[in-house]
């Protein structure tokens, strides 16, 4: 019993510490807890292993504590990666998946391109990388 308790309260306490960015890979669960939780939903098409730009706009916003807490409680995270490197190739089923999502919502294959989008997968405007504050990205995708 002791075990227990000391296992949950490190748990718990992880948890409460931590401001990891949780990105979903799939559409529909995305879109369904976009509606039980009243956010919009954040898509980021990346090429994780190859475009500069999609690790920048990684490094420089999304990795950032500014934008985890105020994304933590405005968006779901949705990531549609398409990498080049054959050790970080997706699954046949998560490539269809992200291959699908471009066909809809990136037509013109930008990397990066974020597709901000409502709880039923509206789409409600993009951009991609800028060199701009954390805070100011913010507020770009406010806009939308």
């Amino acid at each position: 019993m002791k075990k227990i308790i000391i296992i949950l309260a490190f748990t718990i306490a992880s948890n409460s510490t931590s401001f990891a960015q949780e990105w979903l890979t799939n559409f529909e669960q995305a879109k369904s807890l976009a509606k039980a939780q009243n956010k919009k939903v954040i898509l980021v098409f990346q090429g994780s292993d190859w475009c500069a730009p999609c690790i920048k706009l990684d490094k420089e916003i999304w990795s950032t504590e500014t934008f985890k807490t105020y994304a933590e409680k405005h968006y779901i995270m949705l990531k549609a990666d398409f990498p080049k490197r054959k050790k970080n190739a997706l699954s046949e089923a998560q490539q269809e998946h992200n291959n699908k999502l471009a066909e809809t919502y990136n037509k013109n294959g930008y990397f990066p391109y974020v597709v901000v989008m409502d709880a039923d997968g509206n789409y409600l405007g993009s951009t991609g990388y800028q060199k701009i504050e954390p805070s100011e990205y913010i507020k770009i995708l406010e806009d939308f």
